[in-house]
């Protein structure tokens, strides 16, 4: 494997670039227009178009890609997390072109990637799923008969789509009377995202933890699971804050769930990068909810507590090397470990997306932080796709140490010219319940717009503006040798933080 082509933009595509390189492996890069500056093709070592900015005419385009694989003379194709990675079609397209997929096999992509038949290979691996419908929900299926099977489950439920992640396709039903307007919803917004309008049901386990087990599978049988990593910190069923490992979670029920995470990847002979994510109730109760076929965002965390480059190992098995990793060293911590995703998004809107041009950036640096990214400065946030800048990871001997740092980590992060969620983790990280690790998937619906919720005080334009006529007015000020006071007042307005920027 001399050379891979990176299937995928952004901080993904730079992380995938870079642990290429560690190995001496050459890298290709694909770009849509909006993304011809852009930090991932500027780091590979040769670039190739597929299309105009909108997705479905680039990123998502497999004839487009495949070409770009063989025209630059590719041997594997890396698909990242989004766009193709899950597309089960695409790998079978490299496959046929006769490229290595660095990920699972299209078979198990299919499998797993069908909720209704991954509960079921779980369910023949022993391990226990919520309880729901075994098969899938057509969008042929009346309102009368899903009503007839949601009294067989039981209120409240969840509505998902059965081709669906990401909260896409996704509702929450207290009553019979919510049903038909959540089942239209949910059927339209999975057909939009998916191509695939079908639905199935489950119980809502109240107020649980979302739990999950990170794994490799090579080609030779051996499955490994990882210490956990807990997800519960949501919005909108989207994770925005990550740590491992749970606090949640005991030695004991680490062993019960990462063997049940085990069995499932062996029952459908998985290979590759792969997590299993579960529902942990209240009272110690686990249920297997999904299986990622493909890497994971959050995964700088199980590399900072284990030590191992899971990138890199993605590519070891795709060329059929076999595991040789310890498994009781993946199973035991080696610190604790935070993430927390920087969108480009405004949360006193909302979290309504911030595209634009990063007009200044500042990147935090030092012991125990790591900052996963695709932006620079003068670069572009488009419109068009996720707006993620940055995956910011910090580790420490504690949990309290891990979040000491990620504090100290967010205020050095600035970025000019667009605004970013940076303010919301660093209320986030101050809330008492965050803390001691009191939370579950409903924490950010219950507290954030909460009482006393508020931001730390955002800087605005007019302090930055504040700021650089106070630095300007003491360099002439001491170029002149002139003692004034007025710069001092400036400054304090202005707030020292503001003014050192």
């Amino acid at each position: 494997m001399k050379k891979i082509l990176i299937a995928n933009r952004g901080e993904i595509a730079v992380r995938v670039i870079r642990a290429c390189r560690d190995m001496g492996i050459a890298t290709v890069a694909i770009y849509s227009e909006c993304d011809r500056a852009a930090l991932h093709v500027r780091l590979a070592d040769e670039a190739w178009p597929v299309g105009p900015s909108a997705p479905r005419e680039s990123y998502l385009r497999i004839d487009a890609i495949i070409e770009a694989a063989k025209k630059s003379g590719a041997d594997a194709v890396h698909p990242g997390y989004g766009f193709l990675a899950e597309n089960e079609d695409f790998a079978a397209a490299c496959r046929d072109a006769g490229l290595v997929f660095i990920g699972p096999s299209p078979e198990a992509i299919t499998l797993m990637g069908s909720k209704t038949a991954a509960r079921q290979a779980a369910i023949k691996a022993g391990v226990p799923v919520v309880p729901g419908t075994e098969e899938p929900l057509s969008e042929d299926t009346s309102d009368a008969d899903v009503l007839t099977v949601a009294e067989r489950i039981g209120y409240p439920l969840m509505l998902k789509a059965v081709a669906g992640g990401g909260g896409k396709g996704m509702r929450m039903v207290s009553t019979p009377a919510d049903l038909p307007a959540a089942l239209r919803a949910a059927r339209s917004e999975a057909l939009s995202a998916f191509g695939d309008g079908a639905v199935y049901l489950e119980r809502r386990i109240l107020a649980p933890r979302h739990i999950e087990v990170q794994l490799l599978g090579d080609h030779h049988g051996t499955v490994l699971p990882f210490v956990e990593r807990e997800c519960s910190i949501q919005r909108r069923h989207q994770k925005v804050v990550e740590e491992s490992p749970s606090l949640a979670v005991s030695p004991e029920l680490r062993r019960r769930m990462t063997s049940a995470a085990a069995a499932v990847a062996k029952t459908v002979g998985y290979t590759n990068a792969g997590t299993i994510e579960f529902l942990l109730d209240r009272d110690g109760s686990f249920y297997f909810l999904e299986m990622n076929t493909r890497l994971q965002v959050e995964h700088p965390i199980t590399e900072m507590v284990t030590g191992v480059d899971l990138v890199q190992w993605q590519i070891r098995i795709a060329r059929g090397e076999p595991l040789t990793l310890a498994p009781e060293s993946l199973l035991t911590p080696k610190a604790h470990a935070i993430e927390c995703r920087i969108y480009a998004e405004d949360p006193e809107t909302g979290f309504m997306p911030s595209p634009g041009r990063i007009q200044g950036l500042r990147v935090p640096h030092g012991p125990g932080v790591r900052d996963d990214s695709g932006a620079y400065e003068g670069g572009e946030v488009p419109i068009f796709y996720d707006p993620m800048i940055s995956k910011l990871v910090t580790w420490g001997e504690t949990r309290g140490h891990a979040i000491a740092r990620m504090k100290r980590a967010l205020a050095e992060y600035q970025v000019r010219g667009i605004r970013t969620t940076i303010p919301f983790f660093q209320w986030l990280l101050d809330d008492e319940d965050f803390k001691a690790a009191r939370f579950d998937t409903t924490f950010i619906d219950r507290k954030w717009g909460a009482p006393g919720s508020r931001l730390p005080q955002a800087i605005d334009s007019a302090h930055e503006d504040l700021a650089v006529i106070a630095a300007a007015v003491h360099m002439f000020t001491r170029s002149t040798a002139t003692v004034v006071s007025e710069p001092v007042s400036i400054w304090k307005q202005a707030g020292r933080a503001e003014a050192l920027r």
